[in-house]
């Protein structure tokens, strides 16, 4: 039996999740149409907008559906970064790096993998009013950025923020003060081919994509609705992430001493372990735990499968250690001997390449 570490890849589908996509496909009908099946779709759209914007604290009207976090992401900093400098953090996701494109500043990472603070409010004081992006957890170590404070300094020097929840969203509860954030419903256990975007009150932007008004003109085409309706039901279970934190830790506990664990004196999310076996590159320990039947991943998963020298890891200082990092993100239904199994193949597979090294 194989075991699952990879949901920041992507969770599995969660039971309810799936009950209202295949509801929402059963019924069917353009939430644009006038017409009675049409209307229906729109008030099914409608609930699960209500329901994002309760769970992530926006305003219902404030909700802009998207096809995923990469475009919630794109939208936010095509939109909003209109007229600013654009700023972002050294360990952002390869969505946001695109988006905002080479002229985008830098805002460097503390060896812990924190955003650097001191050095952001430097930047932020150096030049005209700046959009910033800043995710709230990263992606490959787990580590969470102080959002928070970053807001309050960009609301100093009257920067926008924009904060990719993507991976934060549904494992922790989200910090307070950003200008926009985006969540992908696929990463909370629903389908793919759903996101978010989220706007303060009285925030507005243009559409990145045109087409026929939909979502108050903000992003245009169809809403995919059993996407849609399969992210709003993705809910995380009560006791869920104390339940994967134990799990967490009990890997790392076993790793002492053989491994480096990156983002360790951080917060981190509950699920996620970023394990360093110096010596041994990443791709390497992927395909050879994947033999073992134990799947897990080097950096983001938007590579076209490719595996390479993190730059989330070398952004932290880790030098040649860079390419020797994987991560271990455990699902919402990891079973109770995940740690258990984890630490059993990795084992074998450390003595397995130590043997052939000599």
């Amino acid at each position: 039996m194989t075991l699952y570490c990879d949901a920041n890849a992507t969770e599995p589908l969660r039971p309810a999740a799936r009950a209202a996509v295949l509801a929402a496909l059963d019924a069917g009908g353009n939430p644009s149409a006038v017409h009675g099946t049409g209307r229906a779709a729109r008030r099914r759209l409608e609930e699960a907008r209500e329901a994002i914007a309760a769970r992530f604290g926006a305003r219902v009207g404030d909700v802009v559906f998207t096809a995923g976090g990469t475009e919630a992401n794109a939208l936010a900093v095509h939109g909003l970064g209109q007229g600013r400098r654009v700023l972002i953090g050294a360990t952002e996701h390869p969505a946001v790096l695109a988006a905002a494109g080479p002229a985008a500043g830098t805002v460097p990472v503390l060896p812990d993998g924190q955003a650097d603070l001191a050095a952001l409010e430097r930047m932020l004081g150096a030049g005209p009013p700046a959009l910033v992006c800043l995710m709230a957890a990263n992606n490959e170590t787990g580590v969470i950025h102080p959002v928070a404070e970053a807001a309050s300094l960009c609301r100093a020097h009257g920067a926008l923020l924009h904060m990719d929840a993507v991976q934060a969203a549904g494992r922790i509860p989200l910090p307070e003060g950003a200008d926009s954030w985006a969540i992908s419903g696929h990463k909370l256990g629903g389908p793919p081919g759903a996101g978010a975007l989220l706007l303060r009150p009285g925030l507005e932007l243009p559409a990145l994509i045109a087409g026929g008004g939909q979502e108050r003109g903000r992003r245009g085409g169809t809403e995919p609705l059993p996407a849609i309706a399969g992210m709003a039901a993705a809910e995380p279970a009560p006791g869920e992430a104390v339940r994967l934190a134990a799990l967490r830790d009990r890997i790392e506990a076993g790793l002492a001493g053989e491994a480096v664990i990156a983002g360790a004196g951080a917060p981190r999310l509950p699920n996620t372990a970023c394990i360093i076996l110096p010596g041994v590159a990443a791709e390497t320990q992927v395909i050879a735990l994947d033999l073992a039947g134990v799947r897990v991943s080097a950096g983001a998963a938007c590579s076209s499968g490719k595996v390479a020298r993190s730059p989330v890891l070398a952004a932290m200082g880790f030098g040649a250690l860079a390419g020797c990092g994987i991560r271990v993100s455990l699902p919402w239904n990891a079973p109770e001997d995940a740690a258990e199994r984890f630490l059993d193949a990795w084992s074998a597979m450390r003595r397995r390449l130590s043997q052939s090294a000599a």
